[in-house]
């Protein structure tokens, strides 16, 4: 492998930020020091620069195996590494969906050739599947996922006696989605028999309200107390929710965390009329007064992660009246660069940042030697240049499904570099497709 000596950037890393240089050595980051010379190194001039950790996406949907119309694990990595993403873990609810041990291995497989970034994926929980649950290895698998709303297939888990049983058998971090669904159902049937088919997408949110998730979110919650299970808490929408989680212990010792994705923190109910169903997720975008408590609750470290919850689907299939429009979109080449334009707006401090898109994904899940610029530390690092104008455009997507929300958007940084594991994976548009990424390694019991 190459030798990479990074020189003078501004070097963002445990809530500090500062000018220094960078050397890796093989898969790793060899020396980090004001100054540091080596003959042997292709040097990468990085004055003006911010070098960051790279950012771990804690829940994506890359549709491999099954939806590969969609996207799979070689398309949707790309753009992650393009992105500044140089790990994910993606969820279960494939075709067929990961719920039982050979299953999942079989997604490592395909990760292993084809992933420009690294990977993990969780175990899917079903109301019949606990055995199989129970045989997942917890140095080599990110999680479980439990859908606690609505699903594809068998992957709704509604039989409390069975949640609760998962709840106290694993010590695996068990992360859900929550949305309540009879709530859901009831509210869908209103507004069907008042439109029909074609309901006006400004009422997702309602639909899909504020209640429906704080019942599902509070019962997550109490059950995680009642049995001592590891819960992680994905994608929150919702002002109500924040009141539910801490910030008055490190998040070590937290045993519920809590996740909010870019597309909430960014979007409201406003950008409806002109996005429409291309943003329709679950949970729903709602207010901008939802959208002002999610940073608020992101600042005093309620929220413990961004991620992205990047979940693709074609433009024919989203560009659909309501009830046939499925509910997701495409984030991963544009989460970090949206997180850092809201840097530049004053919203959030880049060391702040830096600490939810990347340490504290590694802290939550106990990812090995990931997440931070350290000596010793795998070399997944991420140049940024934060005086470079562009605009998203369908020329420069690389989504297999052609088309993002950010479309037309301005930004104002760029990524410029990409590492993983020491390797030079995207270098201005220009990719490494003869290196893939690694299986994430866990340190747990």
């Amino acid at each position: 492998m190459k030798s990479y000596l990074i020189k003078k950037a501004k070097i963002v890393n445990e809530n500090k930020t500062f000018v220094g240089d960078v050397l890796i050595e093989g898969a790793y980051i060899k020396q980090i020091a004001e100054n540091i010379e080596f003959n042997d190194a292709i040097i990468i001039d990085a004055s003006g620069k911010y070098l960051i950790p790279g950012m771990i996406d804690d829940q994506v949907h890359f549709r491999e195996p099954g939806l590969t119309h969609k996207a799979n694990i070689g398309t949707e990595s790309k753009a992650a590494v393009a992105g500044g993403i140089t790990s994910f873990i993606e969820m279960p609810n494939t075709i067929p969906q990961a719920t039982t041990q050979d299953l999942l291995e079989d997604k490592f497989e395909i990760a292993s050739k084809t992933s420009y970034t690294n990977y993990s994926f969780m175990f899917g929980g079903t109301n019949d599947n606990l055995e199989e649950l129970l045989k997942t290895d917890p140095k080599n698998v990110a999680g479980v996922k439990l859908f606690l709303g609505s699903s594809t297939g068998n992957m709704l888990v509604d039989n409390e006696e069975v949640l609760e049983k998962i709840f106290s058998s694993t010590k695996l971090p068990i992360s859900v989605h929550c949305e309540d669904e009879e709530t859901i159902r009831k509210n869908t049937q209103e507004f069907i028999d008042k439109y029909g088919e074609d309901i006006p997408i400004k009422n997702h949110p309602i639909i899909r309200s504020e209640e429906a998730c704080y019942l599902s979110s509070s019962k997550a919650i109490e059950l995680a107390k009642k049995t001592g299970a590891r819960l992680h808490v994905f994608h929150l929408s919702t002002a109500k929710e924040m009141e539910l989680f801490r910030n008055d212990i490190p998040l070590k010792e937290k045993q519920i965390t809590a996740e909010v994705c870019v597309h909430h923190l960014w979007f409201s109910d406003k950008d409806y009329d002109e996005k429409g169903t291309l943003i329709k997720w679950n949970p729903a975008v709602k207010t901008e007064n939802d959208r002002d408590a999610l940073w608020e609750a992101l600042l005093d470290d309620r929220i413990d992660v961004i991620a992205t919850d990047h979940a693709p689907h074609t433009f024919e299939e989203k560009n659909n009246k309501y009830t046939k429009a499925p509910s997701g979109g495409p984030l991963v080449q544009h989460a970090v660069i949206a997180i850092l334009e809201k840097v530049k707006e004053g919203v959030i401090p880049i060391e702040k940042a830096v600490e939810k898109m990347s340490h504290n994904p590694a802290i939550l899940f106990n990812i090995e030697k990931r997440g931070y610029i350290k000596e010793g530390y795998y070399a997944d690092i991420v140049l940024i240049d934060p005086n470079q104008n562009w605009m998203v455009e369908k020329n420069n997507l690389l989504y297999k499904c052609g088309w993002s929300p950010f479309e037309g958007q301005k930004f104002s940084t760029k990524i410029t570099h990409t590492f993983v594991n020491g390797n030079l994976i995207y270098n201005d548009g220009i990719f490494n497709d003869q290196v893939k990424g690694k299986r994430l390694v866990f340190e747990r019991q």
